[in-house]
């Protein structure tokens, strides 16, 4: 998947490093140089230029981003980055910082896809809603490992079949299995999948499409997955 980030701050950085890490592709806007100056060292592609502006966020080339992360300290600015972003067809997350009061919550929660408090949730909460969808990272393990959290869809290819009938790659592995709304339990070969049910799955992220594929299907460009 494909996403631009505009902040290249701590919130930014750390987002755009776990998504990096799990294979995707990142690009950054930024206007303070010493952050611009970070982020490049850090390896990342980053636009230097103030998000807010459209003329600034084409270079990142919307059109064929999956989503635009508002994450910068500015509540207004990254409002406006994820207008621009939603003209474009991206999902889109915004930012907004613990101290707002819940009517402003509210107020920009219809406009956007996700509202998040990064500071509260972290960067895995930040990348989890930047990939939307049925699948949700539960940790990054190991470098290359990850757990993942999958829900069954009725469009899931798996919907219907028994947990014995799922067939996973090589270096992945199926840990825990629960029914609709009930606790995560150890897999029970015979249990059938069914809408609405949720599995973990410990995968390496080369892997991770491929483990993507077999258990939630391709429900669409903002769930696509190269890597939770």
């Amino acid at each position: 998947m494909r996403f631009v980030i505009v902040g290249a701050g701590r919130v930014g950085l750390r987002t755009a490093r776990v998504l990096q890490e799990s294979g995707h592709h990142v690009v950054l806007i930024e206007q303070d140089e010493g952050a611009v100056e970070r982020a490049q060292t850090a390896g990342f592609e980053v636009i230097e230029g103030d998000g807010a502006i459209e003329d600034t966020l084409s270079l990142a080339d919307l059109d064929s981003a999956d989503a635009v992360g508002a994450l910068t300290g500015d509540l207004n600015d990254n409002f406006v980055a994820c207008m621009i972003g939603k003209q474009h067809g991206c999902r889109t997350v915004m930012r907004i910082d613990e101290d707002y009061r819940e009517e402003i919550y509210k107020r920009y929660a219809d406009d956007v896809d996700e509202v998040i408090y990064p500071e509260r949730l972290g960067a895995i909460a930040a990348k989890n809603a930047l990939l939307g969808g049925n699948i949700r990272a539960v940790a990054d393990v190991a470098q290359n490992l990850q757990l993942v959290e999958f829900t069954i869809t009725d469009a899931s290819p798996m919907n219907g079949y028994s947990l014995s009938e799922l067939e996973l790659p090589a270096n992945a592995r199926l840990l825990a299995h629960g029914k609709g709304e009930t606790a995560l339990t150890i897999p029970d070969p015979d249990e059938t999948l069914e809408e609405g049910d949720h599995v973990v799955v410990l995968a390496g992220f080369d892997t991770l499409g491929d483990v993507r594929s077999i258990v939630a299907g391709e429900s669409g460009r903002a769930t696509a997955l190269g890597g939770a």
